[in-house]
């Protein structure tokens, strides 16, 4: 027990909690001292060759939150209380707050392929609660995007939870899947919202991890994300799953590299607690901004780590880095 630190119950035990993290690329970093169809826009073609994308970066934004061991996050820290490093280099803190005050940007993907069928009203239960849940009206929006041999948007981005439950219950299975065409879709969506330091992005999806009608390759739907700063967690719907599907390992692959946390339900109620597991986090999140120094635009990726000073018995999780533009 940490003194002067609040530990709050969450992923163990009566976890009640709802997942997010950062700004930049993640991993789990273990702490050394620290109603109806819009017209659906389809995923556009792309090369089979893996491209890099960069951007340009003045500030850095990272939402991040910190856990013990058994998993329950910690609160009550202060600015001072964590370093930041880009490349190695330590970095100042400009801006710091304790509670997720940015406004949030989600995009929830619903797998609606026929692999799903048997389990869909179950996911669409639980994906309208969650919007309702977890958005603030006053400053959040979000987007739901279906994906089966194409991808749709039967709602674009809103604060109208009305809206987004009706298109969450008006999707229907049937077809392929199209995922990474979906992820790379979704992250160039939110990205459009600027400046990018101003708001928390965050991508749910909800699927069995399998793709066989994508354009785009895995890695160009991961960079997407990275470029977008968006966290991505995942609801594996692969029933009475311990993470070792194919189709797991994919989606393991994308949380783990944006900050994110891969769910794993053990049967189908339990959706809806992996969904409030995911906000939990976004409640629980740290926010900082800085500015790199030096400020490089070299077109390479930046390594980014937090730490929490004086605990190693801490874990934080947050994005890796970002790609800074050639100049």
């Amino acid at each position: 027990m940490l003194p002067g630190r609040r530990h709050n119950a969450g992923i163990i035990g009566n976890m009640q909690s709802w997942l997010l993290r950062a700004a930049l690329s993640p991993i789990v970093l273990t702490v050394l001292a620290a109603g109806q169809q819009q017209t659906p826009p389809a995923a556009p073609p792309q090369d089979d060759t893996t491209t890099h994308i960069s951007v340009e970066v003045t500030r850095v934004s990272m939402a991040y939150s910190v856990t013990d061991k058994k998993g329950r996050f910690v609160t009550g820290f202060s600015k001072e209380d964590f370093e930041v490093t880009e490349n190695g280099r330590p970095q100042t803190i400009a801006e710091f707050t304790a509670e997720p005050t940015l406004p949030l940007r989600v995009a929830v993907l619903i797998d609606t392929s026929n692999s799903i069928r048997e389990r869909f009203k179950f996911e669409q239960e639980a994906a309208s609660q969650f919007l309702d849940e977890i958005l603030r009206t006053t400053q959040d929006k979000a987007m739901v995007v279906s994906f089966d041999s194409s991808v749709q948007t039967p709602c674009d981005l809103t604060s109208n939870t009305d809206k987004l439950s009706s298109a969450v219950h008006e999707l229907r299975p049937g077809g392929g899947t199209a995922m990474y065409d979906a992820l790379k879709y979704a992250s160039d969506r939110l990205g459009q919202e600027q400046p990018s330091y101003q708001f928390r992005r965050l991508i749910v999806i909800v699927s069995d991890g399998e793709d066989n009608q994508s354009r785009a390759t895995r890695d160009q739907a991961l960079e997407a994300a990275q470029v977008a700063d968006t966290v991505i967690d995942a609801i594996s719907t692969n029933n009475l799953s311990s993470g070792d599907t194919d189709g797991d390992k994919v989606l393991k692959y994308f949380t783990s590299q944006t900050g994110g946390k891969t769910y794993f339900p053990f049967k189908l109620e339990d959706l809806t607690q992996s969904f409030q597991t995911i906000a939990e986090e976004f409640r629980h999140q740290y926010n900082i901004t800085y500015r790199p120094e030096p400020l490089v635009n070299d077109g390479l990726f930046h390594k980014v780590q937090i730490r929490v000073k004086g605990h190693k018995e801490l874990n934080v999780y947050a994005r890796q880095g970002y790609y800074a533009r050639k100049s």
